[in-house]
């Protein structure tokens, strides 16, 4: 679905062509990936975060690799805008468990 058709319900035009299908971002492998993992403190009332930004993919994939950092970790977090929030302070396990998964491109900032 284009940016345009996006909250078109109904449409007179007998022109008018509705592709209902999503343009699929392509996931990149997990070794072209290239992601940073930082302390975001920004409007958290002081809480820190581990976050995780920069993957390019579908949100299925970003969505099982939240769950997978967030069972390693073992606390909560969530996706926000297309990136991964991790609760509490796991900058360093994070970024050694993505560099176990493959995730070769990940920088620490």
């Amino acid at each position: 679905m284009s940016k345009k058709n996006r909250n078109v319900v109904y449409s007179t035009d007998p022109n008018f062509n509705y592709d209902a299908e999503d343009e699929a971002f392509e996931t990149l492998n997990n070794n072209e990936q290239q992601l940073k993992v930082l302390i975001d403190r920004k409007q958290r009332k002081g809480k820190s975060v581990t976050l995780i930004t920069g993957f390019i993919g579908d949100d299925n994939n970003l969505k099982d690799l939240a769950k997978i950092l967030k069972s390693k970790c073992g606390v909560g977090g969530a996706l926000k805008n297309g990136e991964i929030l991790i609760q509490g302070e796991f900058k360093d396990k994070v970024f050694e468990l993505l560099i176990n998964m493959g995730y070769t491109k990940t920088n620490k900032v």
